[in-house]
């Protein structure tokens, strides 16, 4: 392992300052440097830039962004027993780190700092989705944030990323695939984790995506809902949840009744969405 900064080993860091992992806050902290620069390179060149970091623990992935240029750093922990060790490395980052204890799930994250921050993480396992899902359903789009580097459980990323007629395809798929270019970038043994996962984690390269297929992201929801709450059956009868005619709706759109929610693409979804919006007269 090569040191990216004067700072100590990080395994020394969670001894001093009796940083072992919690199983109640999902944590499985990265101790490896290499591993964490390769993360935020992953962002693409980082100076100049405001970064914001959920869950840094010990703060190896905080040290390979700040290592990398980042001007800018806000990192939420939830775990006060870390804020002595990442106070450690605001010291030695002079100026360029805001430490923030608190839930990520109870902070505005995206608003932080005066510039679009790039998000970049490897987020608790038992918060990712949710975090996911705020940070992809701001009120208005573009977002604010202007990139998003994230690792999940390889099983998400293949739900995030999935195409249709994938297995993984469904609900997370639709949404990630609606607003932004989702791409899985590299896979991560659980060897390299302190304590090992169960599972294979894969990082996660985001870019907002243009709104080519404006509709409510509530009707989106309720539409995907629908039909993938009974994926296995035909959408004229999963689509039935919707109170309307679920035949004349998916004919409406083009889409066959007899399809499975798992063959339509993002803007089929949209346009049953808008479809039916326009089906209950709002």
């Amino acid at each position: 392992m090569s040191q990216i900064d004067e700072l100590p080993p990080l395994r020394d860091v969670i001894e001093r300052h009796g940083l072992q992992a919690l199983k109640s806050l999902g944590q499985n902290f990265l101790l490896d440097l290499n591993l964490t620069s390769k993360i935020a390179r992953t962002a693409g060149p980082l100076a100049g830039k405001t970064v914001v970091e959920i869950g840094p623990g010990p703060g190896g992935l905080t040290r390979a962004i700040l290592a990398n240029g980042a001007e800018k750093v806000f990192v939420v922990e939830r775990d006060r027993r870390a804020i002595a060790a990442l106070e450690e490395i605001g010291a030695h980052y002079a100026g360029r780190l805001t430490i923030i204890e608190g839930d990520a799930l109870e902070v505005d994250t995206a608003s932080l700092g005066d510039d679009a921050p790039i998000i970049i993480a490897n987020l608790p396992y038992n918060i990712a989705t949710p975090l996911l899902t705020r940070w992809l359903s701001p009120t208005s789009w573009p977002p604010r944030w202007t990139s998003m580097v994230l690792m999940f459980q390889k099983e998400v990323a293949d739900r995030i990323t999935a195409q249709p007629g994938d297995d993984a395809y469904g609900r997370l798929g639709v949404l990630c695939g609606w607003r932004s270019y989702a791409t899985q970038m590299f896979d991560i043994s659980p060897k390299a984790f302190v304590p090992p996962p169960k599972v294979t984690s894969t990082v996660v390269h985001f870019a907002p995506r243009p709104m080519l297929y404006p509709c409510e992201q509530a009707d989106l929801e309720a539409v995907t809902a629908a039909a993938f709450g009974q994926r296995r059956k035909m959408l004229r009868q999963s689509l039935k949840a919707l109170n309307v005619d679920p035949i004349a709706l998916c004919e409406a759109v083009g889409i066959e009744p007899t399809d499975r929610a798992e063959v339509v693409p993002v803007k089929g979804f949209v346009d049953l969405a808008n479809t039916w919006k326009a089906m209950r007269g709002d």
